[in-house]
């Protein structure tokens, strides 16, 4: 069993998912703090953060770019201390718009060994109840032509599973998503222009060999 893990992560959970036997792949992840299978995302949030989240919006920012691209979406707050900046009254007002907006469930956990136990729970029944496990740690022999697709068009820029898919359905092969003006590309979903220009930049721009490159903001420039 396998989660992909945001290096940014506390390492607390770390240890303890590796501990608990789980495989953690430890990179820049681009939406949500932990990928537990291919359909499931989620973000933990300390009870500190997730409070600031909520008065500056980011939370809902966050919701919304991980309910685009994976059909499950968790969050996971940390910590039993409130802050107490946010009323009690917006505070379950946030909570329905989890839930009735973004679909999203939301865990509160006391520790990080707590959330990593949770999380882990969350991933095992996922890849082996539902048989939903991570395909870029599918062994190859296990792998189709559609697992292929699927993970070509999910290495485009802020592209998950459930994008992918609806790219794949709405263009009919790799190549025509490839090939697509961002104008076309924009229109699928809820990808938007920015987004659209970032995949095309990545599909576009020439290859400079030994050269760090440049990050997605600085190539829109």
């Amino acid at each position: 069993m396998e989660i992909g893990m945001d290096r940014r992560e506390e390492e607390r959970v770390l240890e303890k998912l590796r501990g608990l036997g789980a495989g953690v792949s430890v990179s820049d992840l681009e939406i949500g703090d932990y990928i537990l299978s291919q359909r499931v995302v989620c973000e933990r949030k300390t009870r500190a953060d997730f409070e600031n989240s909520i008065i500056d919006g980011r939370l809902f920012r966050q919701l919304a770019r991980m309910q685009e691209n994976y059909e499950r979406v968790l969050v996971v707050v940390e910590g039993e201390n409130s802050s107490g900046r946010v009323s009690r009254n917006a505070m379950l007002g946030a909570y329905a718009s989890i839930l009735a907006d973004f679909g999203a469930g939301v865990f509160f956990t006391k520790t990080p060994e707590a959330t990593a136990e949770l999380l882990f729970a969350i991933a095992r029944y996922e890849q082996e109840s539902k048989k939903a496990s991570l395909p870029v740690f599918a062994k190859r022999k296990c792998l189709t032509l559609l697992d292929y697709q699927r993970a070509v068009v999910q290495s485009l820029p802020n592209i998950g599973p459930k994008m992918a898919e609806e790219l794949l359905a709405h263009f009919g092969s790799v190549k025509n998503i490839l090939c697509a003006p961002s104008e076309q590309i924009c229109t699928v979903g809820r990808i938007g222009e920015k987004r659209a220009r970032m995949i095309k930049n990545v599909i576009e721009r020439e290859y400079e060999s030994g050269k760090e490159g440049k990050t997605e903001e600085e190539a829109e420039q």
